[in-house]
This record gives C-alpha cells, sequence and structure tokens, in this order.
C-alpha cells in the first residue's frame, strides 16, 4: 500500500488524518518484513507505529513491554476502537491469563502487549508454539542494554527469541531514552538492523528549573506555597516508598488532593490511582518512579523531582511523560546537597549483589540443582538478587536453566568458567560517570535543554531560552520560617501506616508511632534491646498513646496482645503492660511460640521470614480469642511477618478483628 492509502486506513481505524514523515517510514519498512530501531521523544507517537502495523498484518503482534500500566491504558484505547487488543501480565488471574492465550492461539488477538518476564514461564513458551505470530515489538528498548538507565535480565530472552526469526520478519524496537553507547548496544544484540532512526529530543514546552534547597522541609515548604499555581495535574517522583507517603499526607494536610503510588499498591489500587490521575481526580500523585511511563495523558501540567535522578537520561524518561499535549510545562528538580546524592549513590554501589553473594549461589548449585525458592533458603538472598545474579551467571556460561518435569530448575555447568566480576564494576563505573553528569545539570550555568539533549546525543543549535538559566529566573526557598511551624505540627502528628494484604484474615491495616530512621526513635529502641539500657523509656510510650488516640480512639477493644520474643527479653511485654494501663485495655500474656525461631532481621527475603515464622504461634485459653477486637502490639514492624502470621491464627480462633500497632516502622522491609 502507499502513503495515501495508509492513511485513508488510518483515518478510518484510528480516527488520526496523517502520519508524520518518520512514521510512515518505519511502517513501510515494518509491512516489508524490516528490523527497525526507533528512537523518539516522548509523546512523538512511537505507539502509533507499530499498532497501525499491526492491524495491517494476518497474524498476532507480541508486543514486549515492561510498564502495565501501559499495557491498560493501551489495551482499553484500542478496544474502543474495535481491535482485538490483550495484555498478559502477572497483576492478572492464571485463569484469565490462559483465557487470552487461548484466544490467541485462535487467532482472535491482533495485538498481545505481555511483560518480559513471561519468557520465563514454561507454558507461555509452549504456547507461542501454536500462534501465528506477524511482529515482535520491544517496547522501552533500552532495558536490553546494560548501559542503558533501566537493564532488566528478562529481556535477554527476547533478544533470544529474537535471533531465532527469519530475518525477514519484521522487528521493531523502540524507546524515547539511549546516549550512543546504549544505541549501538541495541543494534548489536538484536542484529540484523535495517535501518535507525533517531529523532529530535528537543521539547520546546518545557521550562525547567532546579532549586536548591538545605533541607527536605524547604522542599515541603515550596509545595505548599506554590503547587496549587502549577498549571494542571501533575506529577511528584519522589526517591523511596515512604517519601511518596509522607509527602502526599503533607498536601493532604494542607488541603491539597494529592494520592500516593508505589510498587507496594495491588493490583486494584494501581488500577484506581492511574485511572484517577487521567481524570484529574488530584492535583497531583507522588509516586516512585513507577507511575507515568506509558500512560496516555497529554496534559500532565508539571513535573516535580524531590529527589536528584541517578543520571540525565533517568530524568529526561521521568520528565519525558508530561507537557505531550504542548503546552507550557514546569519541570522543576529540587536538590539538597547537604543529602540529596546519598540514595542514588545508594542504588549505583548496590546495581549488582556483591561478589560474595554471587559465589553464595555458585556453591548452592555446585550442591545440588535447585529452584529459585530453594536457591533464596540456601543462599538466603532476596528474590530480587537472585533473579540479577541467574541472569549474570546464565550469560556468563556458569549456569544452565534446565527443565525438571514441570519445574524450571538451575544447575551448575560442569565446564563452567570463573565468574568475571569485573565487567559489573566497569558498569558501575559508568553509571558514577552517569551520575556525576547529572550533577554538572544541577550546577550548569548554561542552557538546561542543551544539557540534557546533548548528553543523549542530538546536539541542539542554540538555548531553549526557557529554562531558569536561559531566562535569569532562579527560584529559591526564602520564606522557610513562616511554614516552620506548620511542618513541624505536621510531623508530630504523622504517623506512618502499617498496610496489610492478607487475604482470608481479620488483621486489618495499623500504625506506628514513627519510622525507625527518620528520628531517634530507632535509636532508642535499638540501645534498649542490643545495648542493655533498659525497658523502653516513656517517650516511645508516650507516642505511642499519641498514635492510637490519633487513629483507634473510638474502637472499643477487648483485648491487647503483644509478638512474643525472640531474642529481646521482657521489652515488648512490658512496654506492652504499661500500654494496656494506660490505654485501659485488658491484657493477655497468653501468646506465646510453641518452638524457638531465629531472628527475622538474618533473613534476607520475605519467604523466609514466612517460614521461620509458619505455624509456630499459640495461645492458652483459646475460646477467649473468640468474637474479640485485638490490640497487637510490638516494637518494630519491618516486612510484617510475625503480625501477618499471628493474624492468621488468631482469626482461625476466631478473632473478629485485629490491629496493629507498634512503636516504629522500617524505612526498607524487603522483597
Amino acid at each position: 500500500m502507499n502513503r495515501e492509502q495508509a492513511e485513508q486506513i488510518l483515518s478510518k481505524t484510528f480516527c488520526i488524518d496523517k502520519f508524520y514523515d518518520t512514521q510512515w517510514e518505519v511502517i513501510k519498512r515494518l509491512l516489508i518484513g524490516e528490523r527497525i530501531l526507533l528512537i523518539e521523544k516522548t509523546g512523538f507517537g512511537k505507539s502509533l507505529c507499530f499498532q497501525f502495523t499491526a492491524t495491517q498484518l494476518s497474524g498476532t503482534t507480541i508486543i514486549f513491554s515492561p510498564l502495565i500500566a501501559l499495557m491498560r491504558d493501551q489495551v482499553n484505547k484500542l478496544n474502543s476502537l474495535g481491535i482485538p487488543v490483550r495484555c498478559i501480565n502477572s497483576n492478572q488471574e492464571l485463569e484469565e491469563n490462559n483465557e487470552i492465550i487461548a484466544e490467541a492461539i485462535a487467532g482472535n488477538i491482533k495485538i498481545l502487549y505481555i511483560a518480559p518476564e513471561r519468557m520465563e514461564n514454561i507454558d507461555w513458551l509452549a504456547s507461542t508454539r501454536q500462534m501465528n505470530i506477524s511482529m515482535v515489538v520491544i517496547d522501552e528498548a533500552h532495558c536490553i542494554s546494560n548501559w542503558g538507565h533501566d537493564f532488566r535480565p528478562a529481556y535477554r530472552r527476547i533478544i533470544n527469541l529474537v535471533n531465532l526469526l527469519p530475518i525477514s520478519f519484521p522487528v521493531l524496537a523502540c524507546t524515547a531514552t539511549a546516549t550512543l553507547r546504549v544505541e549501538e548496544d541495541i543494534k548489536n544484540q538484536i542484529g540484523n538492523i535495517n535501518y535507525t532512526y533517531r529523532g529530535n529530543l528537543l521539547r520546546e514546552n518545557f521550562r525547567l528549573f532546579v532549586i536548591k534547597v538545605e533541607t527536605e522541609e524547604e522542599k515541603m515548604a515550596w509545595l505548599g506555597k506554590n503547587l496549587n499555581n502549577l498549571p494542571g495535574t501533575g506529577l511528584i517522583y519522589t526517591g523511596t516508598r515512604v517519601n511518596t507517603e509522607i509527602y502526599s499526607r503533607w498536601l493532604k494536610y494542607l488541603g491539597i488532593e494529592s494520592k500516593n503510588y508505589s510498587a507496594d499498591l495491588d493490583a486494584d489500587q494501581r488500577k484506581e490511582v492511574e485511572l484517577g490521575l487521567l481524570e484529574n481526580r488530584w492535583k497531583c500523585i507522588v509516586s516512585t518512579n513507577a507511575l507515568g511511563m506509558g500512560i496516555d495523558k497529554p496534559d500532565i501540567g508539571f513535573i516535580i523531582h524531590t529527589q536528584i535522578p541517578e543520571s540525565p537520561i533517568h530524568y529526561y524518561q521521568e520528565i519525558g511523560r508530561a507537557g505531550r499535549n504542548g503546552d507550557k510545562t514546569f519541570i522543576i528538580l529540587f536538590y539538597n546537597p547537604n543529602a540529596d546524592d546519598d540514595l542514588p549513590i545508594y542504588f549505583i554501589e548496590n546495581h549488582k549483589p556483591v561478589i560474595t553473594k554471587y559465589y553464595k549461589v555458585i556453591e548452592a548449585l555446585k550442591r545440588s540443582r535447585l529452584g529459585e525458592n530453594d536457591i533464596i533458603r540456601e543462599a538466603n538472598l532476596k528474590k530480587t538478587e537472585i533473579r540479577v545474579i541467574k541472569a549474570d551467571l546464565i550469560d556468563q556460561s556458569i549456569i544452565n536453566e534446565v527443565l525438571d518435569g514441570r519445574s524450571k530448575k538451575y544447575e551448575y555447568r560442569f565446564d563452567a568458567p570463573e565468574l568475571n566480576y569485573s565487567a559489573f564494576d566497569e558498569i558501575m563505573q559508568h553509571k558514577q560517570r552517569d551520575f556525576r553528569k547529572i550533577r554538572e545539570y544541577i550546577y550548569t550555568y548554561d542552557c538546561r535543554m542543551k544539557y540534557l539533549t546533548d548528553y543523549l546525543g542530538d546536539n541542539l543549535k542554540g538555548k531553549c531560552n526557557k529554562c531558569d538559566n536561559d531566562t535569569n529566573n532562579v527560584k529559591v526557598v526564602d520564606f522557610y520560617e513562616d511554614w516552620k511551624e506548620k511542618i513541624e505540627t505536621f510531623q508530630e502528628s504523622y504517623y506512618p501506616q502499617l498496610e496489610v494484604k492478607a487475604l482470608h484474615t481479620k488483621l486489618q491495616s495499623g500504625f506506628a508511632a514513627a519510622y525507625y530512621g527518620f528520628s531517634n526513635v530507632g535509636k532508642t529502641i535499638h540501645k534498649c534491646k542490643y545495648k542493655n539500657k533498659g525497658d523502653f523509656p516513656d517517650s516511645l510510650l508516650n507516642i505511642t498513646i499519641k498514635a492510637f488516640n490519633a487513629n483507634f480512639k473510638s474502637t472499643d477493644f477487648d483485648l491487647l496482645l503483644y509478638v512474643p520474643p525472640t531474642e529481646s527479653g521482657d521489652l515488648v511485654r512490658n512496654f506492652a503492660s504499661k500500654l494496656a494501663r494506660e490505654l485501659k485495655i485488658k491484657i493477655s500474656h497468653s501468646l506465646h511460640k510453641s518452638k524457638p525461631t531465629k531472628p527475622q532481621k538474618i533473613f534476607q527475603s520475605s519467604l523466609m521470614k514466612s517460614e521461620n515464622l509458619k505455624g509456630v504461634f499459640i495461645y492458652e485459653n483459646q475460646s477467649e480469642i473468640n468474637g474479640k477486637k485485638i490490640l497487637l502490639i510490638d516494637d518494630i514492624w519491618d516486612s510484617g511477618a510475625s503480625m501477618k502470621e499471628i493474624g492468621k491464627y488468631l482469626t482461625s480462633l476466631g478473632a473478629e478483628k485485629i490491629v496493629p500497632l507498634v512503636i516504629a516502622k522500617t524505612v526498607g522491609g524487603d522483597v
């Protein structure tokens, strides 16, 4: 077909009149079976290139995307146009995913979105052999490269699939952000790329600002004073899940509608926030970088970072989600030189597990063939670490992935080479250089947009004439003292939530009196538990009572229980007794462990924490629990495994309601 014929179909099917020249060039080449790399800024319309092409091919197009939000958004949009599109992802029930696979095999689906991790699923791999696949699309293709800003091991498997396809089979790899080095790496890995399109990365509607501060409270003050003056709705990105909660609660405290979003949310909660963003229910969403990529919202009016990203490419990727409609858009980066470097440096230094953890896995697999959970148990590592290590050891031909019946297992190769850890050191050095570049962006006196586009290999001629440097419009926080009392009042009344996602239990979400690492609370607990400084002092008792009164004062609890100790002696028992007297709630000392357990802190994964406690709790006089509302006390909430196991047990005894209350919640938790 020629362009005129294609645009007639485009208008009829997608309600769009014309292609951009580059869009048509890409589509034309895909239709004749070429392999294309497309690097274009967010909002260009990369998705139309493969969506239109897919409607003109006879079979099913498979689109690999790491973004579940994008999948949902695109499925809804394309289905509304009458195009049969579905997605398979981990947030859906197994039955639903199996039904979709059956539809694809039957030829009833034109476009199928899947997560790269699906390539590790045996049933999926078997099903692909029965599908009539007409094109493969690798979205967010920078994830292929170790030098990319978001490398994912699962993308390696996509490359293995692509390498098995005929050279004449259409393949599209696309991304909004790739340095010249990443571009070359993608091309080398995919192989036989017929053409690369690299677009202009200038975003003319962006107003880029950097605001230097000396404290986190100055960031809070600036947001409180200025957020409502920014256009439309927007995103505030924070470096941690905890900060999404803190900043969102601060804005709500000021009467500014906001919602927090992070990987902690379950599938239904994520869908609700994503829909609320599209419907402008709130002034802003406060999120980790988990939100925003791929969501088709053209009118995001501002993006604010409270934490410096790891590199200019991270930053360009995240701000690229704003202002797709071309309207004036404010892009603001806060920076505190006294504290803000710590988090990205931590992420960079922990990009790969330390070498001793690789050898733990190697030694475990030398002893026997193991599945993933068995490796976690043997090596005592987090699941996220195990998956990175597995991918690297497979890449270096040190271990093999094998099928053991219906299970996937891993075995040490008899001719395995030595681990080459120097390759990971080179990646870390590359990331350290990138971090120095984002700090240069902060301190530059030149055009900020030119700095970003030059870094990405697109040399901007001249200046944007819209950033703070070009317009001499430097923003500062010189009004913090006016907001100091308001911020302190908020902090004193802020209690971290203990979210419970346990099914089939009467355990509900509760609260902590404070965060463990954000004040002297954690230090005080540590001294009492591990340095023999006596019972928890009244200061901890008082803040816990305040947390109770703020959140549970209207609840009539029948019974106060506490988590039996592993190594802290009577600290929690004595604390719970004092608390029960002050709150005038009957206390019971009848909850015990049926056998000794190991300290939870020695386990790295939630799997092992849960297994350490499974079935160990027992209650004397079990009939006392039936129909009771129970306040469950502990000193620290980390993974919440102890509370959750006790919640299941007390539910089995007929408890009506179980609510956790602790002195402190840790910032991290585990995976």
